[in-house]
């Protein structure tokens, strides 16, 4: 996957090919993904086909007037397995591009998308606890581009540490692609680095004036009480 080209300026296979290595970076890490959703389209999918095939082998072997009725039981069947299959897709599936249990015990849900004209990966990440309780929600947003090099190529690690610190449950599991917020500004502006270290010797060399102004005031501070004992006082 690492090794195909794809055009940068599809959006649709810019969203396809990270939703494949999806799965198979948590599935490294030892989550157990669950197919389910993807079982139930297939059976219903599965199940109309058969349906169809059916209807054309009974009319062509007993003909049309000896099977109308059941010809027209089976186009009604075929109309709601096709509107089920329709609500699954957009009312249950929604875009879930994976579904599995962390080692920890945590169940995750993992939901793409993206948008026109906008090269913008979005997840919708909700996590249920090993426990129970309120699941949790997480949104987040990348571009493309953090993990697509300018050949089109796609370049796993960046996309994986971008998963591992945008979501705990994965970053628990994978504590080597955790980086700080602010490792994560230095990188995108190496020139910030050298603000900071002026910054820490200007706050060095301001310590060192204050710590010699501190003691020059001490100094001061305790040789007057000799210079006033010096003194004698006039009748």
């Amino acid at each position: 996957m690492a090794a195909e080209k794809i055009s940068l300026y599809n959006l649709a296979d810019l969203k396809n090919t990270s939703d494949d290595a999806l799965p198979n970076y948590l599935n490294s890490l030892k989550f157990k993904q669950s197919h389910t959703l993807t079982d139930v389209r297939l059976a219903v999918g599965y199940g109309a086909f058969v349906l169809a095939a059916a209807c054309f082998g009974w009319d062509y072997r007993f003909g049309f007037d000896n099977t109308k009725y059941y010809t027209a039981g089976a186009v009604v069947a075929y109309a709601v397995l096709n509107a089920f299959l329709t609500f699954w897709i957009t009312s249950v599936e929604k875009g879930t591009v994976y579904q599995g249990t962390a080692p920890s015990g945590e169940r995750i849900t993992i939901r793409s998308s993206s948008k026109k004209n906008d090269p913008t990966y979005y997840l919708t990440v909700i996590v249920e606890g090993k426990t129970g309780g309120e699941p949790q929600s997480i949104e987040t947003s990348r571009s493309f581009a953090a993990w697509f090099d300018e050949t089109g190529r796609f370049v796993a690690k960046p996309f994986q540490e971008y998963l591992a610190n945008a979501v705990p449950a994965i970053g628990r599991q994978d504590p080597a692609k955790l980086k700080s917020a602010s490792q994560d500004l230095l990188d995108a502006n190496p020139d910030l680095l050298d603000a900071v270290m002026a910054g820490a010797g200007k706050a060095k060399g301001s310590e060192g004036a204050a710590a010699a102004t501190a003691a020059a005031a001490s100094t001061t501070t305790a040789a007057e009480p000799t210079e006033k004992k010096g003194k004698r006082r006039k009748n």
